[in-house]
């Protein structure tokens, strides 16, 4: 039964064709019952006889072409209600088919197309009755016909109007189901595309300052592993273990882009993989790692230390990491370095400055000379997303300057 359901959905115009062909027997059926006399049982004129075998053909036509062109059918079926009218043929079975086509028009979006027919719903009862009133002509048994048929022509418009509104409902739902799953795609690509940024972010900074601190310490080992072995073995170590933190820290990012077993499994080889994030607990040992590479750094807190959200916590220890980062790269020799924190009531400020050459602001702002860094366009992006202000630029006599204020309610 669902197959032949299916079948009969997929195939709509093999269903009218089928009732359009039951509608012309019917219709034949009838001319062959009243060839000679009328409905009144006068005699029938060749005119009429001859306009029966069109009309029924016309009629038939309609209904089997209503869902293809109906409003093509919808003006024919209006033209040969004409003819039936002019030429005396009597209401017959395949008037059936002005039901059929003003339910289908009034189913459609052409407006007009509907008006039409709901006019005709109105008025062809009423011009029926007129044309051909019941046997003895008494105006009260024609009330009856009139009232029914111009109900039932009206009961097919309403339904058909009925079926549109329902229609055009299910296609706006489905089409505001079609625009949210497009916004959820789009949401999840800027959600992937946020998540890739942080990650090369986090990456950026570890990279670019343990390896930074590795290749000075490296450095110094070369040069002092003759004369001073001592100060070279400690230099290994240092390197050892800020390889050691390097690894940590890029277990941790990289686990981020694992799920399920493969998460687990990551967890369960690297030990140390998902470390917690650095904060500004950690800012003391960055900068005594800082200060073993030869870089004087004067670390100083202001204010009472509390407990930060995490994303602020964060977000100033890659501040300082990265800005000692560049004071290192591109301080010159014996510069110096000074970091400030202070916890103010309802924000923390960072200043971060060095007393070197300082690199150029333009060097931060695209990325440096091989444009693959990231300066100080990850910064800002860091304290954007934190609703903070970052500020930077040369400092008066020499050196660079950052000056960071994180806002703390917006953060949590």
């Amino acid at each position: 039964m669902n197959r032949l359901y299916d079948f009969f959905r997929r195939h709509p115009m093999w269903v009218d064709g089928f009732w359009a062909v039951l509608l012309l027997l019917l219709s034949a059926m009838w001319l062959l019952a009243s060839l000679d006399t009328d409905s009144q049982g006068l005699p029938r004129g060749p005119k009429e006889q001859i306009a029966s075998i069109p009309i029924a053909l016309a009629l038939s036509t309609v209904v089997a072409l209503r869902r293809r062109v109906p409003e093509k059918m919808l003006l024919l079926a209006i033209a040969t209600g004409v003819a039936q009218l002019v030429t005396n043929v009597e209401p017959n079975p395949g008037n059936f088919s002005f039901l059929v086509i003003i339910f289908t028009v009034a189913s459609r979006h052409t407006r007009w197309a509907s008006r039409v027919a709901l006019v005709g719903a109105v008025v062809a009862p009423t011009l029926t009755v007129v044309r051909w009133p019941s046997p003895g002509g008494s105006i009260s048994n024609d009330i009856f016909p009139t009232v029914f048929l111009t109900i039932t022509f009206v009961l097919a418009w309403v339904m058909g109007d009925s079926l549109r509104t329902r229609r055009a409902y299910y296609a706006q739902l489905e089409e505001r189901a079609r625009r949210l799953e497009k916004e959820r795609e789009a949401h999840a690509q800027i959600a992937a595309a946020a998540e890739r940024a942080r990650i090369a972010r986090e990456l950026h900074d570890v990279v670019a300052h343990n390896v930074s601190v590795m290749v000075v310490q490296a450095d110094g080992a070369a040069y002092v592993m003759d004369t001073a072995p001592e100060q070279s073995r400690q230099a290994l170590e240092t390197i050892s273990g800020t390889g050691r933190q390097a690894l940590a820290e890029m277990r941790r990012l990289l686990g981020v882009l694992r799920t399920g077993e493969g998460g687990a499994a990551g967890a369960r080889e690297g030990g140390d993989a998902y470390v917690p994030q650095p904060g500004v607990e950690q800012l003391a040992e960055l900068v005594e790692q800082v200060r073993g590479t030869g870089l004087h750094v004067d670390f100083g807190i202001e204010g009472t230390p509390r407990p930060l959200p995490s994303s602020v916590e964060l977000t100033a220890y890659r501040i300082v990491q990265e800005a000692l980062t560049n004071s290192r790269k591109h301080g010159g020799p014996d510069v110096g370095a000074n970091v400030r924190l202070r916890y103010g009531g309802e924000q923390l400020a960072l200043l971060v400055e060095d007393d070197g050459r300082g690199a150029l602001h333009e060097l931060y702002q695209s990325g440096g000379k091989d444009g693959l860094g990231h300066g100080l366009i990850g910064m800002r992006e860091r304290v954007g997303m934190v609703g903070g202000i970052l500020e930077a630029g040369p400092r008066t006599g020499g050196g660079f300057r950052i000056n960071a204020v994180l806002p703390l309610k917006a953060a949590d």
